[in-house]
């Protein structure tokens, strides 16, 4: 019996790391990664897959060649939690709320329509493929906001697993950076004017940067009018963030006695306080210069990168393949339909 017990302490004995060595050695490996990615992403090919989908794509080979980090885990999800929130904070300062309630309002109801078709297209085609549910609505809210960003801010609201975060976050980048692609293939072909493509860009594509891909060829009005349509979306997160959080208080009545306890999204207090920073304060200080804000606008990407491979980590290729093929075609096919529904509603 003393070698039963003494061998069942040694299994469950596990190794202990400096917390200094494990929180400062793992902030350090996914700023590497996040290097990598950006540097990986300036290739020719890649220049157009982006930063974020090269370092998730990095994190998770890592993970399957040489395991998960253990020595560096409170590092590493001190970048997947942490810098998460702080990414999405900064985020805000992307969002100009002055110009989107003054000259953006017609376009708000447009944008009400894309979230509400892409959740509700992508929810319901994934329980008719009877694909993950957690993993297709991330897409869906994906698809209909504000790509990663988006299912970053609502991750924690649902509840959703490490992996499906950053799945989600890598799959709505490849996705939209290919939609993107095709917009600026399609511009000369079809018959619709500057200003009428920049919203069809921005009403219908996944992320900021994938608007500003295909709307900047067309010229800057139609730049201009693509941002401010997909800024639209960017102001309605909050409304559904909340929305998500009353359905899953809801949804965890139902299924038990006890209350759900929803961890509150203080994150996005801050986002509204640097969205409101940005429109009224920094809009108005001619004394900001436009590199700063792009410095800033680098770094919140850069930070956001660090989290994803934080969760990237978590990633499984077997889990990917079994498990994000029918949530992918759901969201394909409802990313395909709303082009096509936006196109001729333009």
């Amino acid at each position: 019996m003393t070698n039963t017990v003494a061998k069942h302490h040694t299994i469950g004995k596990q190794p202990r790391y400096s917390t200094i060595e494990s929180w400062l050695g793992g902030i350090i490996f996914t700023f590497v990664i996040a290097l990598a990615g950006f540097g990986l992403s300036k290739l020719p090919g890649l220049d157009r897959v982006g930063q974020l989908a090269c370092a998730i794509l990095i994190a998770v080979v890592y993970r399957q060649i040489w395991g998960y980090p253990e020595r560096l885990r409170t590092g590493v999800q001190f970048s997947a939690k942490r810098l998460l929130r702080l990414a999405i904070i900064l985020f805000g300062l992307k969002l100009n709320i002055h110009v989107v309630l003054h000259q953006g309002l017609g376009l708000l109801v447009r944008d009400v329509g894309t979230i509400v078709f892409s959740i509700f297209l992508t929810t319901f085609l994934a329980k008719l493929f009877k694909a993950d549910s957690s993993l297709s609505l991330l897409l869906g809210i994906g698809t209909g906001v504000c790509g990663a960003a988006a299912i970053a801010a609502v991750s924690p609201i649902l509840q959703a697993k490490d992996e499906d975060t950053a799945m989600g976050a890598g799959i709505i980048a490849l996705v939209g950076t290919i939609f993107a692609t095709a917009y600026t293939i399609l511009r000369p072909f079809i018959p619709l004017t500057a200003l009428q493509y920049g919203i069809w860009s921005g009403v219908s594509l996944h992320e900021i940067a994938h608007v500003a891909l295909a709307g900047a060829p067309a010229g800057p009005n139609a730049l201009a009018i693509a941002l401010l349509a997909k800024l639209g979306r960017v102001f309605l997160l909050v409304p559904l963030s909340f929305i998500l959080m009353y359905w899953m208080k809801r949804r965890g009545n139902r299924e038990s006695d006890s209350d759900t306890k929803i961890e509150f999204p203080w994150f996005l207090i801050g986002f509204m306080i640097m969205s409101l920073f940005g429109s009224y304060v920094l809009g108005h200080a001619i004394t900001i210069s436009a590199s700063i804000l792009n410095g800033v606008s680098f770094f919140t990407s850069f930070i956001l990168t660090m989290a994803m491979i934080g969760l990237g980590l978590n990633v499984s290729l077997k889990n990917l393949r079994t498990k994000a093929l029918r949530p992918l075609l759901a969201m394909s096919i409802t990313s395909i339909l709303l082009s096509v529904i936006t196109y001729f509603t333009m």
